[in-house]
């Protein structure tokens, strides 16, 4: 029996070979009818027997035949009314009305085939630096507006050859459709300048031999990338690195590195088996591995830390370049002064990197979006991002129902992120930076209308953080939007677990981190909450403790430590005066924040954890001061001891105001009293981050005591900590509960974007 019908695909669909995929299944079951992409993704209509259209759904929900990037998130299909006399399946041109909500595809590494063609001495593509198909490639740096079609990228300016242009528009070929499709006679081009900006070389080979020289010579060289520049430097050269962090600002937070292979990390670093399928995949981002001792890499290349940041080359220029001879691990950091936005013109980046490169290794492909590498870590096992950028944004999370209105979340001030909500799909946006940076604040503002753009989003809705010193928060009430919900800090920590996890009832929520406003005016930071995404409710957190000096609190580790040792004892300047000449010889420095604390002015109450962490650092010894955000605490991570399973005793009292309480004064007591006795740091580290663990355990057993649920949720900042969590999450489960954590989004303030987005939409539903 012949019947037809219509078929709308959304997801990951556009740009990665579904049309000539499903072109090529209709003809294979000898269907008539037709494909085309749309705003929304992919529409199809199939005629045919009714046997064999059922078995075109199967196997188009099947997969093992779809091509390598794409994903239907939903497939529905209707019967519609035959067409007379048609005889073949036909592709169609794009439809580009109607409201955009198609998901873009993320920018991807080059595949195994194109690699191929591009060491094939008799291929026409033949060590071309640009090299892709509709498995590789860029899509969302270079995408303008939806559908993705070459018209709507930075590739328009380029006109196709008729070789590109015939495998472009033959159904059957890997490159059918591919919007990049390019070839060294009509394609982006290459070319090598000085600091100056005058050209050095032009031929591409050329360029290539010359930037390796320059780099075994120990020259810095900024390199154009998918979504911006890197700043690149051998890493096994000592003065090279240190000449980088002078030029670039960048004293002291580590860098990341490329090398051309799995196995070329693996000689200096341990890659366990979940770390070897994330450097290898399509997406490559920077993975955070343990050090081997000795490795060789230049000790500034990550000075203090027990890690480094390794990702695989991705792109096919990258390639070129680690095909040169001695060309072996590469510093790969960011294309910016530091802390500034990541740089992608060629004329700026001449203008703000003059004085740091030596060299720019440039290309004239525009980059429309600046995205940064991704970073992601090893929690319990599997994969947790620390920076969702680069292979992973803007592929949306999805809601269970969707939005009756658009939203808008602003995010947080630090490692902020935005997103939007469209029906049922939540857009977050690639990391952004820290606002307080004016170039960063415009790069922020910018970055939404960008988006918004894209996706053809008019925010009914808009939400942010409780802080309203916030410029994030004043961005947000800059809109004046038709409603404006502000949410607290933790609660959208907690909030963003539920909603990349679906997860729709109440949770335990231990949320931990640096700092966040409260709804008493106080400064939270270590918090048990009883959440959804409607509502929330504190329970218990870290007992209350002064910290003075605001901003400068989380700088100079001296603050907190005397805030909390001020808590353990009224006389603490003189029973700790030998501890406190170590963190601070500035006795008049120090007099001054006791007086202070003893005045309270511009002294806040502080639940903190971050801080927590800043002092036990500093009464190690391990240091003073934060020049990047968390060193001091990424250093005590890295010096615990990983064979130490008992810990300091942190005991939960009730507190004034029905809360509980997790008390650190016995903690810093026992710290101090083993660190005088000569206690190895590392064995302090592990037996304080073993007891923060108890602690956090026992806060959540009461509150399972007390509401009869036992699922609980984990977000925050010092969830970053690999040591802290996995303890953490192996105590949970050991006591029988269901353990959620952010993996999908950073646990830290990048994720807090999305749980405002969360709360805001079901408050939306809820009210509606």
């Amino acid at each position: 029996m012949l019947k037809r019908q219509r078929i709308t695909l959304a997801g990951r669909v556009q740009g990665v070979g579904c049309r000539p995929f499903i072109y090529t299944l209709a003809s294979q079951l000898e269907l008539t009818g037709l494909v085309y992409n749309d705003t929304a993704g992919v529409v199809i209509e199939v005629q045919g027997q009714n046997q064999k259209i059922t078995e075109f759904l199967d196997r188009l929900r099947a997969d093992n035949e779809k091509p390598t990037l794409m994903e239907i998130v939903s497939l529905r299909a209707g019967e519609i009314s035959l067409v007379e006399n048609e005889s073949t399946f036909v592709i169609r041109t794009s439809d580009n009305v109607g409201t955009r909500i198609s998901e873009v595809t993320p920018d991807t590494a080059t595949c195994k085939k194109c690699l191929e063609e591009m060491a094939d001495g008799n291929d026409f593509r033949y060590r071309y630096p640009f090299i892709n198909c509709i498995n590789c490639g860029p899509r969302y740096s270079i995408v303008k507006t939806i559908p993705y079609d070459r018209p709507n990228t930075t590739m328009s300016v380029f006109e196709m050859c008729d070789k590109c242009r015939s495998q472009y528009e033959d159904v059957g070929d890997r490159r059918f459709h591919a919007q990049p499709v390019a070839c060294p006679k009509c394609g982006p081009k290459i070319w090598l300048t000085d600091a100056a900006g005058s050209r050095i070389e032009t031929d591409s080979d050329a360029v290539i031999a010359k930037t390796a020289q320059l780099l075994r010579a120990g020259k810095i060289v900024a390199v154009k990338g998918i979504g911006g520049f890197h700043l690149a430097v051998d890493a096994l050269n000592d003065a090279a690195v240190a000449c980088l962090r002078r030029r670039k600002h960048r004293d002291h937070k580590p860098f990341a590195m490329m090398a051309a292979s799995v196995e070329k990390i693996a000689e200096y670093a341990i890659i366990d088996d979940t770390a070897r399928k994330l450097l290898a995949s399509a997406q490559c981002p920077i993975v955070l591995l343990e050090q081997k001792p000795d490795s060789g890499i230049a000790s500034a290349v990550a000075q203090g830390m027990n890690t480094f940041g390794f990702m695989v080359c991705y792109t096919p220029l990258y390639h070129l370049l680690f095909g040169c001879e001695d060309i072996e691990v590469l510093v790969m950091t960011s294309g910016n002064i530091s802390d500034e936005p990541l740089i992608c013109d060629n004329d700026e980046a001449l203008e703000r990197l003059g004085d740091v490169a030596d060299a720019f290794l440039m290309h004239d492909r525009q980059i429309y979006r600046r995205i940064d590498d991704s970073v992601v870590h090893i929690i319990d096992n599997e994969p947790a991002f620390l920076r969702r950028a680069r292979g992973y944004v803007p592929a949306p999370i999805y809601l269970d129902q969707g939005c009756a209105e658009n939203v808008f979340a602003a995010g947080a001030d630090l490692k902020n992120t935005f997103c939007f909500v469209k029906e049922n799909q939540l857009l977050l946006s690639e990391h952004i930076g820290d606002l307080e940076d004016g170039l960063v604040y415009r790069h922020y503002a910018g970055s939404i209308k960008h988006l918004q753009q894209l996706f053809e989003v008019e925010p009914k809705v808009v939400v942010c953080d409780l802080h309203p010193g916030y410029l994030s928060t004043q961005y947000a009430e800059s809109l004046k939007a038709g409603s404006l919900i502000r949410t607290q800090h933790h609660w959208a920590h907690i909030a963003s677990v539920l909603a990349e996890n679906q997860y729709a009832d109440r949770v335990i929520g231990l949320a931990a981190d640096g700092t966040g406003f409260g709804t008493d005016g106080a400064i939270w930071g270590c918090e048990c909450l009883i959440a959804s995404l409607t509502e929330f409710e504190r329970f218990g957190h870290l007992a209350y403790y002064p910290l003075p000096g605001a901003d400068k609190a989380g700088k100079e580790a001296i603050r907190p430590v005397l805030g909390l040792l001020s808590r353990v004892d009224s006389d603490y300047i003189c029973r700790y005066q030998k501890l406190l000449e170590n963190i601070e010889p500035d006795t008049a420095k120090v007099n001054a924040i006791a007086q202070q604390l003893q005045k309270g002015v511009n002294t806040v109450q502080t639940s903190s954890l971050g801080r927590l962490f800043d002092a036990v650092a500093a009464i190690l010894g391990l240091g003073t001061y934060n020049h990047f955000e968390a060193q001091l605490p990424m250093a005590l991570e890295a010096i615990a001891a990983r064979d130490i399973t008992d810990g300091y005793d942190m005991k939960v009292v009730p507190g004034a105001d029905k809360t509980l309480l997790l008390d650190f004064r016995n903690i810093i007591d026992e710290i101090i009293e083993d660190t005088g006795k000569g206690l190895n740091a590392g064995i302090v580290s592990a037996k304080f981050h073993n007891g923060l663990a108890m602690g956090l355990l026992s806060l959540a057993v009461k509150a399972r005591n007390k509401y009869k649920f036992q699922t609980v949720a984990l977000s925050g900042g010092v969830f970053c900590n690999r040591y802290l969590t996995n303890r953490l999450i192996g105590l949970l489960k050991k006591e029988g509960f269901c353990v959620l954590l952010n993996r999908i989004v950073p646990a830290n303030d990048g994720g807090i974007a999305l749980g405002q987005a969360a709360i805001a939409s079901s408050l939306v539903a809820r009210d509606s």
